[in-house]
């Protein structure tokens, strides 16, 4: 979908806003939510405030739909590792593993977005990032669960608490080598609560 916005001089130009929404994510994930300003957001998208408003509302509907598509396009194959065949806690050590590498692939966006997002300042962004983080947390506890009922809670927030720990380090600069050994640590951990 593309419209015309007309700029400053009168001269129609396109605007796709799934471009913008693309743009916009790379902005919120390299700088954070909280750091984004309006004015930050106008100028990369190359827009006026008026604008903006009329395709996305408010910054946190902008963040709303970035996490739309972070979820559909930039998160972990939460379905496609945990619905393998696999013992449950080999899957498990990989959705650790691809989160290290997810984390750490963008040295100038690293982290997980919506984790990230869940400490932000604003209560509107923050609820957004909260309903994906606790919806991906309630994926995984249920996957645990079908094979694994007694167990499901703790080491379903072993896991949650694991990625949580591998975004803020990544967010700290900790290399991909250190994030995967941290992983595969976890995974040892992971055979061992649930054996085949």
């Amino acid at each position: 979908m593309t419209t015309n916005i007309v700029s400053q001089r009168g001269r129609p130009r396109k605007f796709d806003p799934d471009e913008a929404v693309a743009t916009a994510q790379r902005l919120f994930h390299e700088k954070g939510y909280d750091a984004v300003s309006l004015a930050d957001l106008t100028a990369t998208l190359g827009i006026k405030p008026p604008s903006f408003y009329a395709a996305f509302g408010s910054k946190a509907g902008l963040y709303a739909r970035v996490l739309d598509r972070y979820a559909a396009t930039g998160a972990i194959p939460l379905t496609t590792i945990l619905g393998t065949g696999r013992p449950l806690a080999e899957a498990l050590a990989e959705v650790l593993v691809q989160a290290a590498h997810y984390y750490a692939r963008d040295a100038t966006a690293t982290g997980c977005m919506v984790l990230e997002g869940t400490r932000c300042n604003d209560a509107e962004a923050r609820d957004a990032a909260g309903g994906f983080h606790r919806a991906a947390q309630a994926f995984i506890r249920d996957a645990i669960a079908e094979r694994y009922p007694q167990e499901a809670d703790q080491v379903a927030d072993f896991v949650c608490t694991t990625m949580a720990g591998l975004s803020a380090s990544a967010r700290h600069g900790q290399s991909l080598d250190r994030l995967a050994a941290t992983a595969r640590l976890a995974g040892k951990a992971l055979a061992q609560a649930l054996p085949a």
